[in-house]
């Protein structure tokens, strides 16, 4: 596929019902609203080997790691932190729950269930953007994202996909037979919502808490049926890169591909939510390395390590360009990255001391946070996850197994 290496210096960005064509950059002159910020998760389902990822030096004059030097360029704009995770286990179980801090089995017992940091903000982004969360992955990805229904928020797997629903109209005849099928799918919903509301009086108590769920899970659809109805006939913004088309590639060019659509996901104002994952079937044949699984089952071996350092550098180095094409779009400030996994080292399938890392978000970074060892002192992961969503604008209090806010350092 041939792409244009070089942008026009307009573009188009979708506004309320017209289109408005705005210098590239100027997206930059909304730094100041809050509602404008920009949430980024990435996550890796294999973990980071620990002794590649995390520095031996705490602050900001750490040497880095062979998995954080590509990212040397941006060292003064991203904090990494030790010792942090959600005391799930599980191993490959458990990945699952690395942006929620629940594991899906134990979704009932929370009053959000197991919804995703990404899924959480994109409820409070709602319909301000044609895309409240795009999720993107190679393979089927690593179960990163949930909604507060506790249902999976499946990863697009292939670019051109994306690419289409980013920058192709569809047809008037097309849009008319959708705007169909959301008027009939709503009346269901209404006509179900009515049943249950009947069903309830007549329910003990362990029903209706399952008759609860299933509500919840309509009026999630609900939701999304609205938001889908008031961007249907909204232009989407014109492209500024040749058509992605849909042709197979190599799973590392996938990687490069996807970054470079979400920034434009981004810098368009399509959505202001948006992830990465990287599945357990990432082709790493393709860097002339073993298979991922089995490298990741490392058992010490220093060869097998060794590989972990060039797949774990290479998503580093990618994490690297991204943040060069934020930074190029003037969008790089307003967005906060996150970048890491919910496993640590696969060899011991530990879900503890968790590859965290935060970039952007134009906050005053530390370099490397070592947060406490005891267990009495332990700070939650997901602390920092309420911290995040307190800085994209969500007033919510808690978050999963949130404890309060991050306190080893200030997000914002």
């Amino acid at each position: 596929m041939s792409s244009k290496t070089t942008f026009g210096r307009r573009h188009f960005l979708s506004g309320l019902g017209v289109s408005l064509a705005l210098p590239w950059f100027e997206s930059a002159a909304k730094k100041d609203d809050p509602r404008n910020r920009r949430l980024v998760c990435v996550g890796n389902h294999l973990g980071f080997y620990p002794g590649n990822f995390f520095p031996e030096e705490a602050g900001k004059d750490y040497v880095p790691t062979a998995t954080l030097k590509p990212l040397a360029l941006h060292r003064e704009e991203f904090t990494v932190f030790s010792h942090l995770d959600h005391g799930l286990n599980g191993g490959h179980r458990a990945v699952q729950g690395f942006l929620t801090s629940i594991r899906k089995e134990e979704a009932a017992g929370f009053p959000e269930k197991n919804i995703s940091l990404d899924q959480a903000a994109a409820e409070h982004v709602g319909s301000s953007t044609r895309f409240p969360s795009i999720n993107t992955g190679i393979v089927n990805g690593t179960d990163m994202c949930w909604t507060r229904a506790g249902v999976h928020v499946p990863p697009v797997n292939n670019p051109a996909t994306l690419f289409r629903a980013l920058f192709v109209n569809s047809p008037q005849g097309e849009r008319h037979i959708e705007r169909a099928r959301l008027r009939h799918r709503g009346s269901v919903l209404d006509a179900l919502r009515e049943s249950a509301g009947a069903l309830n009086r007549t329910l003990n108590v362990a029903d209706r808490i399952k008759l609860d769920q299933y509500l919840t899970s309509v009026r999630d659809v609900e939701q999304r049926l609205q938001m889908s109805q008031e961007w249907l006939d909204r232009p989407k913004p014109q492209s500024p890169i040749e058509e992605v088309l849909d042709e197979e590639r190599q799973h590392i060019d996938e990687v490069a591909l996807f970054y470079d659509l979400m920034a434009l996901a981004l810098q368009t104002d399509s959505t202001r939510v948006t992830t990465l994952e990287t599945g357990m079937g990432f082709r790493t044949s393709e860097l002339d390395l073993d298979s991922y699984h089995g490298i990741s089952h490392h058992g010490k071996s220093p060869d097998r390590i060794d590989q972990l350092k060039v797949i774990e550098s290479f998503l580093t180095a990618r994490l690297s360009g991204f943040i060069d094409r934020l930074k190029e779009a003037q969008i790089f400030d307003e967005t906060l990255i996150v970048f890491g996994s919910g496993m640590s080292d696969a060899s011991s399938h530990s879900n503890r001391n968790l590859p965290v890392l935060l970039a952007g978000g134009d906050f005053n970074h530390q370099g490397h946070v070592v947060c406490p060892v005891d267990a009495h002192k332990r700070v939650p992961l997901a602390n920092l996850w309420l911290s995040v969503l307190n800085w994209f604008g969500s007033e919510a209090e808690n978050f999963g197994r949130s404890t309060g806010t991050f306190s080893p350092m200030k997000i914002g």
